[in-house]
């Protein structure tokens, strides 16, 4: 059987370490614990799992941070985990089995960063989590730094669940790091250049993000889902600014370009429900319940879009081209997913005080 260390980085984490701490202390042969600056009982906390806590002086570089805690690791294998991450007890199992025939470079894991009221996982992605120690195990990048996947490569259907107790404040954290980098002449690649617009988006700097996303389609060597959100989030910020044709006139572009996806066909049938073209927006929302899913592409994937977003918003168009018969066909496939969604139990109450 090999033997995993398991690596983290944390800062002020008392409220999370303790939870994310009692599921790898049930796979992991090591735990290196790397503290950038705690000011909290963090440390203390992860005494009691290890006696390799070590201190970091921050350099305002995530990949620093995270190659200075693999250094200490004595173990065959890598893996990486964040503080506020769990692991169930399902996963937990696989893991152990997993360490019984550990024989790749990379295992690819999934990575459920956001879940429904029913704690369905709703957004989810492969990440590389368990690595090969070697030279090659290093991590790039300041900001959303990772590992290029290499060697022989296995996806395997295991899940680390990103659990956030409190929603981070400082939502600008991320956008200073590249704002800092570009000042000091840092050139950016196609990847930090994307998750540069990203952080522009959030903080809702909608043409400063037209601008670089648009430098980024031009750049080479980009990951294909990155080109994909990117076209959404350019939607989203001519939608923002109020050029409603534009945000269409993108995903279109894109869909010449690259395979139809489903929340691009979601997003398409959106932008045709607010002209109130609702012939248009079902061809759209059809088409995502057409498109396949494939997890190991490396796209984010929200199932919603390929199932109850369409059924839901189908059932809406329906209804105002006074189609009733397909009105409750899709309202019903949207409530055999999500009984008690607040649409679905909307949409029940109408049907029943109505009589449709």
């Amino acid at each position: 059987m090999s033997k995993i260390s398991v690596c983290m980085i944390v800062k002020n984490e008392e409220k999370v370490l303790n939870r994310c701490l009692n599921c790898i202390k049930k796979f992991a042969d090591e735990i290196i614990i790397v503290d950038t600056g705690s000011t909290d009982n963090t440390k203390n906390i992860a005494k009691k799992y290890t006696n390799k806590v070590y201190d970091f002086v921050w350099q305002d570089d995530f990949a620093k941070a995270r190659n200075f805690s693999l250094q200490f690791a004595t173990c065959e294998y890598l893996m990486w985990i964040d503080a506020d991450d769990v692991i169930n007890q399902s996963n937990i199992k696989k893991i152990l089995k997993l360490k019984q025939n550990l024989s790749a470079e990379t295992y690819m894991l999934k990575y459920q960063i956001a879940f429904d009221k029913n704690n369905r996982p709703i957004f989810e992605y492969y990440r590389e989590r368990i690595i090969k120690n070697c030279v090659s195990a290093k991590f790039n990048g300041f900001v959303h730094e990772c590992i290029s996947p290499f060697g022989r490569i296995e996806f395997c259907d295991i899940a680390i669940q990103h659990k956030k107790l409190e929603i981070n404040k400082n939502n600008k954290r991320n956008l200073k790091l590249y704002q800092k980098n570009i000042k000091k002449g840092v050139k950016l690649n196609a990847r930090e250049t994307f998750y540069y617009a990203k952080e522009l988006f959030y903080n809702k700097y909608y043409k400063k993000t037209i601008m670089v996303l648009k430098h980024f389609l031009c750049m080479n060597n980009k990951f294909l889902p990155n080109i994909l959100d990117a076209y959404l989030v350019l939607s989203d910020c001519y939608l923002f600014i109020n050029q409603q044709r534009k945000a269409k006139d993108v995903l279109i572009d894109c869909l010449k370009n690259y395979l139809p996806t489903a929340n691009i066909c979601c997003k398409l049938g959106y932008l045709y429900i607010l002209e109130k073209n609702y012939i248009n927006a079902v061809f759209w929302y059809k088409t995502a319940l057409n498109c396949t899913i494939d997890e190991k592409s490396g796209n984010f994937v929200e199932k919603d879009y390929n199932d109850f977003i369409p059924y839901l918003q189908l059932s809406f168009c329906y209804y105002n081209i006074n189609d009733y018969s397909n009105f409750k066909k899709y309202h019903k496939l949207a409530k055999k997913i999500k009984p008690y969604h607040s649409s679905v139990l909307h949409n029940q109450k109408f049907i029943e005080d109505n009589n449709i």
